[in-house]
């Protein structure tokens, strides 16, 4: 059984699903969720709880590979940045692990999930749904993208 680490990145929310794929095919969420850190705290701050939380969910549940949303466009330079500082962190957190680490924009998300590139949100997060075998979306949106982020890297590499 393969196990795979899917993170959405953000500085206040970083969105986290652990999914497995068994040697028939199948896939299961194993975990899912978000790091969140407190609003007011100084960046610095906040990308060393990110570390340190990513570093302990890697500890715990020892993925074989990884795989991060690719930064596409923002519109605002500030969200920018904190994506990318988030983003940094990540790497290094997933690099240090010794994970391989798959980068996926969102066309190529939305793509590999419900096989059409412009697909809008509410038609991944149902497409994650059914292909988890999940009662409901899963929640919050940032576990969500997560886990389609997950998803993408078992469609797009063989273990």
């Amino acid at each position: 059984m393969t196990l795979i680490l899917g993170l959405d990145p953000g500085t206040a929310t970083t969105g986290y699903g652990l999914v497995s794929e068994a040697p028939d095919g199948d896939l299961q969420a194993i975990e899912y969720g978000t790091i969140q850190t407190p609003a007011g705290m100084s960046d610095p701050e906040r990308l060393v709880i990110l570390y340190q939380r990513l570093r302990e969910i890697i500890l715990l549940h020892r993925p074989q590979g990884s795989a991060v949303e690719k930064l596409f466009f923002q519109k605002n330079v500030r969200t920018a940045i904190a994506v990318s500082q988030a983003r940094g962190v990540i790497l290094v957190a997933l690099a240090e692990a010794g994970l391989t680490i798959g980068e996926y924009t969102p066309n190529e998300i939305k793509q590999a999930v419900t096989g059409f590139g412009s697909a809008d949100k509410h038609q991944v997060q149902e497409m994650v749904r059914i292909l988890l075998n999940l009662r409901g979306i899963p929640k919050p949106d940032d576990a969500a993208d997560a886990l389609a982020v997950a998803i993408t890297h078992l469609h797009t590499n063989h273990y």
